[in-house]
């Protein structure tokens, strides 16, 4: 993801997170016949003994930003010996077993030799693609599971984030309803 799209979510997400507040915040009713000052007063006072009691401000935890997302490890490169680096173990290897064959079978190792390098080669290129795919398929998963932590680590940020707002939501209402506000 770009830094511009990332900052871009990150907007929005903060954005979500204010209007949130702001659809959480109880409407207050005077109860007790307090004056719009004396309400104002008392809300101001109350906002600052919540924040202190909770220890949360609800005007920074809403412009926090969202975690960033922790770099994924880049899977490792795989080790290249090249198409030919494995087709030539093959042929070294189909040599051997050739000779050996071609020696017991018709007491002719180099034909044998000749014939099981070829299938050597043909082995080992076969040998190397499935090695490759499987390094492919591994950092795939590795890269999935990388994304899958970042989501779950955005996600827990989130839902602590909320937690607090709303700690600090619920010592903000006490101090109002001690006060002979009505709150809805």
């Amino acid at each position: 993801m770009s830094t511009n799209a990332r900052n871009i979510g990150s907007s929005i997400l903060l954005g979500l997170v204010a209007v949130s507040a702001a659809a959480q915040a109880p409407i207050i009713y005077p109860a007790k016949g307090q004056t719009a000052e004396q309400q104002q007063k008392d809300e101001g006072e109350c906002a600052a003994w919540a924040k202190q009691t909770t220890g949360v401000d609800p005007v920074a935890l809403a412009a926090a930003p969202a975690p960033a997302p922790a770099a994924a490890a880049a899977p490792a490169e795989p080790q290249q010996t090249g198409p030919q680096g494995e087709r030539m173990k093959g042929a070294v290897r189909g040599a051997a077993a050739g000779a050996i064959v071609g020696e017991v079978v018709d007491n002719d190792a180099g034909g044998g030799a000749a014939a099981g390098a070829a299938v050597g080669a043909v082995a080992g290129g076969s040998r190397a693609r499935r090695d490759r795919r499987h390094q492919q398929e591994t950092a795939a998963q590795q890269q999935e599971q990388a994304t899958a932590q970042n989501q779950a680590a955005q996600d827990q940020a989130e839902a602590q984030k909320q937690q607090q707002l709303a700690t600090y939501q619920r010592a903000n209402a006490a101090c109002l309803e001690g006060r002979g506000y009505v709150l809805k």
